[in-house]
């Protein structure tokens, strides 16, 4: 389906979807950018114009097309700061550019990540659980100093919560030696070498190595785990994504486990569990009674207002912590609204992490 971004003979600019892309491509016909003015919804006539004047330095060459970052750039409202902490940026390591077949994409506030374009990127999953956990620690009795990412993938739970907790040293376990890299040059971009962040390879099903947890352990867990049993989907043949969405190393109650031989008394455990097509919904609890631990709290994700519970984002504390916390907390977490606007739960979600405010007629994914 195109959308229609501007109202001009010449050029013809229109955005178009393609299948199975949330982000809209945005195409020019011929390179005349000072034709592009007047009509257009919000952020798109400047989005547009980039377009064109790249096209004009390619030598007006058609289906010029704006990375992910550039769109980001350019959908940001004018005079927005992003808030937290600056990014170290590349300071001239040709290492911290993206490489042929990937994007550094904006992620919360001036921090971005490294992604493959065709392979497993960032997702709602990613978002609310990284937003749960920071209000968890937000509302925790003492300061969160030590997170621990369990199967941080490409490393975008581990840099929101970075982002979000400054003060605190964050590490992430990945198998995945193609996420690795990936999440290791994030860190680099955005943390710079200090050491604050830090990614480890290694299964999450193992014990960590000596002198990696802190005294005591962490006092935040954090963990996206695949949740599609193997014989409930076709494996992606994209690079990252089968481990990503399968369960081909175990599912949640691998985490749970994980959690339990890392996570210090007081703290929080933060993890999404899908719940279409779950033939056992009591996974998580199941799992947190294994290991001594109980759920305090709750979030069903709603796509859209009226659909069914897409994803819930649980929170596991041990026995007594749960219990002194009180009865458990249930809450409803809605995406958009019955007519697809941004709901105000990710209006909140997004300036949680730092992203510029979402302005009615930009198109779909900024």
């Amino acid at each position: 389906m195109a959308s229609k971004l501007a109202q001009t003979r010449r050029p013809q600019a229109h955005c178009t979807e393609a299948p199975g892309q949330r982000r809209p491509r945005i195409v020019v016909a011929a390179a005349q950018p000072e034709r592009l003015a007047g009509s257009a919804p919000w952020g798109a006539e400047r989005r547009c114009a980039a377009v064109a004047a790249a096209a004009a330095a390619a030598g007006g060459v058609a289906g010029v097309r704006l990375s992910p970052e550039e769109k980001a750039r350019h959908s940001r409202p004018p005079g927005w700061t992003a808030p937290g902490p600056p990014p170290a940026g590349p300071r001239g390591d040709p290492d911290l550019a993206p490489r042929p077949g990937e994007s550094l994409s904006y992620l919360c506030g001036d921090w971005r990540i490294f992604q493959l374009e065709a392979g497993h990127r960032w997702s709602m999953d990613d978002h609310v659980t990284a937003v749960v956990a920071l209000q968890e620690a937000a509302a925790a009795p003492r300061p969160v100093r030590h997170a621990l990412d369990l199967g941080c993938g490409c490393g975008s739970v581990l840099m929101m919560v970075g982002w979000g907790l400054p003060e605190a040293r964050c590490v992430g376990v990945e198998a995945q030696a193609i996420s690795i890299g990936l999440a290791r040059r994030s860190v680099r971009y955005n943390a710079g070498d200090s050491g604050r962040i830090a990614v480890l390879r290694g299964d999450l099903r193992d014990p960590l190595p000596p002198g990696v947890a802190p005294p005591g352990g962490f006092d935040l867990v954090t963990g996206t785990p695949p949740y599609v049993p193997l014989d409930c989907g076709g494996a992606s043949a994209r690079p990252q994504k089968a481990p990503c969405n399968l369960e081909t190393r175990g599912g949640v109650e691998g985490y749970v486990a994980a959690a339990a031989r890392a996570l210090a008394p007081g703290g929080a455990c933060v993890l999404v569990m899908g719940v279409q097509g779950q033939r056992r919904p009591d996974r998580v609890r199941e799992a947190a009674a294994a290991h001594g631990m109980a759920v305090s709290r709750c979030v069903d994700v709603v796509p859209r207002a009226g659909k069914p519970v897409l994803m819930q984002v649980w929170v596991l504390r041990w026995g007594a912590d749960a219990a002194a916390a009180g009865p458990e907390r249930r809450e409803e977490f809605v995406v958009r609204l019955a007519d697809g606007a941004l709901a105000p739960d990710m209006h909140a979600a997004r300036a949680a992490i730092g992203m510029p405010p979402a302005r009615s007629g930009a198109p779909p994914g900024l």
